[in-house]
C-alpha cells in the first residue's frame, strides 16, 4: 500500500487520466472508422448510380443486347481500385476488371439475394483484406439487373492500423508525461503542507505563541492552517492558565502552612501557659481547616477538569436547599449586621445533585456576605418559570468593576485589594459555582455596579 499522500495523488491522477485517454481513444477510433466506411459507401453508391445510368443508355443503343450494353458501359468505368459489375440474376454480364469464377460466384451470392433496392455488405471472400460492396437492383424492359460496386478494405484498414499504432504508442508516452506532471503538481500543491509540518515540529510548550505561516496557499490549506493556529491559541491559553493555577495554588497552600509552622515553632520554643498553647492550637486548627477546604476545592476542580465527577442525581426541593443555606449563614450575616432574606415559592422540585446545588448556594452566599459591608443586605430568591429555575443572590456590597467582571469566574482571581485572602477567600468559590451550574447543563450570569452591589443569577434547566 502506498503511504505517501503525494504518490497516492499521482497514482489516482494517472489512473483517471488513463481511463479518460483510453475512453477518448476508443471513441475517436469508432468515429473515424464510421466516417471512413461512410465515405466509402458514398463513393460506391455514386459509382453504382453512374454505372446504372450508363447501362440504361447503352441498352437503348444495343436494342436489348444486355451483354453488349454492359460491356460497353463497363469500358467507360475505368475507376482505379474499384470493381464495378453488372449482373442479370446470378449471371455476370460484364465487369470493369477481370474476375475469376469463384470471385464471380462469391459476388453473385452476396449481392444477388435480398429484396432491398440497395444493399451494402462487407465481402470477406473478395480480396485478401475483404471488400466493401454496394449493390442496386433495378428492372429494365421486364428484366431484373443488379449493378455492384466493390472496393478493397485494404486502404481503410491500413489507415485504421496507423491510428491504432499511434494510440498504442501514444498511450504510454502520454501516461508518462501525465504521471510526471501529476507528480510535480502534487509536489507543488503539497509544499505548504510540508512547510506547515516543519513549523509544527518546532513548536513546544515554550513557544506556543508561535503560529503557522503558509503565505498565499489555496483556500483549503489556509483553512487547515487557521484551524491549527486556533488550536495553538487554545493550547497556549490552557498552558498559561495551568501555569497560573499552579503558581496561585502554591501561593495559597504556602500561606496556611507557614502560619501552622510559625505557631508550632513559637509554641515549642519555650514553655507557655495553657491559655497560650490553646490560642496557638486554635490558630493552627483554623489554618488546617482553611487548608483542608482549599485542598478539597482544588481536588474537585481537578476532577471536574478530568471529567471524573459523577453526579448523584436525585429528586429534591430547591426551596428547601435555599432555606437551609440561609439558616446556616444567618449567624455569619448577623455578625456583620447584614440583613439576610430568602424568598422562594414552595415545593419547587428539581432533579440533580443535591449536595452540589447546596455547595453552589453556600458559595454565592459566602461571597455576598464577605464583600458586603456592615449594615448591608443580601437577598436570595428562587423563580420557577417556563421549565427554568433561576436562583438569584443579590447583595449591596462593594460591587465588581467592569474590567474585572469577565475574570471573576477564573480560579484564584481577585479583582482588587478589597477582595484579598484577608477576607477569608481563596478565589475558587465562583469557579466552583460555574462548574456546578455547567455540570447541570445550566449557566451563571453576573450583574454588578461598583459601590451599589452585585447579583449572581444561576439558570438551571429542568
Amino acid at each position: 500500500m502506498i503511504r505517501s499522500f503525494r504518490l497516492q495523488l499521482t497514482a489516482w491522477y494517472l489512473l483517471f487520466f488513463a481511463l479518460l485517454f483510453t475512453g477518448f481513444s476508443i471513441f475517436l477510433y469508432e468515429v473515424l472508422e464510421k466516417a471512413l466506411y461512410k465515405r466509402l459507401d458514398e463513393n460506391l453508391s455514386s459509382e453504382v448510380t453512374t454505372a446504372a445510368g450508363l447501362f440504361r443508355g447503352e441498352m437503348a443503343e444495343f436494342k436489348g443486347d444486355a451483354v453488349g450494353a454492359a460491356r460497353d458501359a463497363m469500358s467507360e468505368m475505368s475507376i482505379r481500385d474499384v470493381l464495378v459489375a453488372i449482373f442479370e440474376g446470378n449471371n455476370l454480364l460484364a465487369a470493369n476488371t477481370p474476375l475469376t469464377g469463384p470471385e464471380v460466384m462469391a459476388l453473385a451470392a452476396d449481392t444477388g439475394a435480398g429484396t432491398k433496392p440497395e444493399v451494402r455488405t462487407t465481402l470477406r471472400r473478395y480480396g485478401k483484406h475483404g471488400a466493401r460492396a454496394v449493390a442496386r437492383k433495378f428492372v429494365l424492359d421486364g428484366r431484373q439487373y443488379v449493378v455492384l460496386a466493390a472496393e478493397s478494405l485494404h486502404s481503410i484498414r491500413g489507415e485504421l492500423g496507423v491510428v491504432r499504432r499511434v494510440l498504442y504508442l501514444g498511450l504510454p508516452l502520454v501516461l508518462l508525461i501525465a504521471g510526471a506532471g501529476g507528480f510535480l503538481l502534487a509536489n507543488k500543491n503539497l509544499a505548504p503542507v510540508r512547510w506547515m509540518a516543519e513549523q509544527a515540529r518546532t513548536i513546544t510548550e515554550k513557544n506556543l505563541h508561535n503560529r503557522l505561516e503558509i503565505g498565499s496557499a489555496n483556500e483549503e490549506l489556509t483553512m487547515l492552517a487557521d484551524s491549527f493556529n486556533e488550536l495553538l491559541s487554545r493550547l497556549d491559553q490552557s498552558f498559561e492558565t495551568m501555569r497560573r493555577f499552579v503558581a496561585d495554588a502554591s501561593h495559597e497552600l504556602r500561606t496556611p502552612i507557614a502560619v501552622i509552622r510559625g505557631e508550632a515553632d513559637v509554641s515549642l520554643d519555650h514553655d507557655r501557659s495553657p491559655a497560650e498553647y490553646k490560642e496557638s492550637l486554635a490558630i493552627i486548627q483554623d489554618e488546617a481547616r482553611r487548608l483542608t477546604r482549599l485542598i478539597d476545592d482544588l481536588l474537585n476542580l481537578a476532577r471536574a477538569d478530568a471529567g471524573h465527577v459523577n453526579l448523584h442525581v436525585e429528586e429534591f426541593y430547591v426551596n428547601d436547599i435555599l432555606a437551609e443555606c440561609c439558616r446556616s449563614m444567618q449567624s455569619r450575616a448577623g455578625a456583620k449586621k447584614i440583613a439576610l432574606e430568602c424568598r422562594s415559592p414552595e415545593d419547587v422540585g428539581y432533579r440533580g445533585d443535591q449536595e452540589l446545588i447546596r455547595r453552589l448556594v453556600l458559595n454565592l452566599l459566602e461571597n455576598a456576605i464577605r464583600y458586603t459591608p456592615e449594615g448591608g443586605r443580601v437577598l436570595v430568591s428562587l423563580d420557577d418559570a417556563a421549565g427554568e429555575l433561576r436562583i438569584r443572590v443579590a447583595d449591596t456590597g462593594i460591587g465588581i468593576p467592569p474590567e474585572a467582571a469577565p475574570h471573576v469566574f477564573e480560579r484564584f482571581y481577585r479583582g482588587d485589594q478589597a477582595r484579598s485572602r484577608q477576607n477569608g477567600g481563596f478565589g475558587l468559590g465562583l469557579s466552583i459555582v460555574k462548574w456546578i451550574a455547567e455540570s447541570h447543563k445550566g449557566s451563571v450570569e453576573l450583574s454588578s455596579q461598583p459601590g451599589l452591589g452585585t447579583t449572581f443569577t444561576v439558570l438551571l434547566h429542568r
